[in-house]
Parts: C-alpha cells; sequence; structure tokens
C-alpha cells in the first residue's frame, strides 16, 4: 500500500476515473448495441450522430484506440444505410 499522502490522493483518484471510464465506455457499448437491433431507419438515423459523439468522447479521452472509433463509426454508417 502507498505510503505518501499524494501517493495515498493518486490511488483515490486512479480510481474515480477507472469508474468514469468504465461507465462511459459501457454506456456506448450499450447505445451501440441497442442501435444494432433497431429496424426502423429513421429512428437509426436519429441515433446515429449521439453515438457517433459518444465514441469521439471515449476516444479523446484515451479509453477506446482512435482506429478503433473510426472503425465502429464507419461499420455502424454501412450498418444504418444498408437498412
Amino acid at each position: 500500500m502507498a505510503n505518501h499522502k499524494s501517493a495515498l490522493k493518486r490511488v483515490r483518484a486512479n480510481n474515480v476515473k477507472r469508474l468514469r471510464n468504465k461507465y462511459q465506455h459501457k454506456t456506448t457499448r450499450n447505445a451501440i448495441r441497442n442501435l444494432r437491433s433497431m429496424s426502423d431507419k429513421k429512428e437509426a438515423e436519429k441515433q446515429l450522430p449521439l453515438i457517433f459523439s459518444m465514441i469521439d468522447k471515449i476516444a479523446k479521452n484515451n479509453i477506446i484506440h482512435k482506429n478503433k472509433a473510426a472503425n465502429l463509426k464507419s461499420g455502424l454508417q454501412v450498418f444504418v444505410n444498408k437498412m
């Protein structure tokens, strides 16, 4: 266990950041799963920009790699276009 005050603070801060990252990542994955289960193209097109924004935010914060974000966005766009 950490011995210095600053190290103890860093442990607390890391835990808070880990939980925030986990929440954002899981929320985005659920949104993507919901989009892929949709059958209405109009509704999917309405949700697409919101999901793209979520993906961009987690990529910006290094929760996922920027190339993975681009790959996800591309795949979702293809999915919606083929509906």
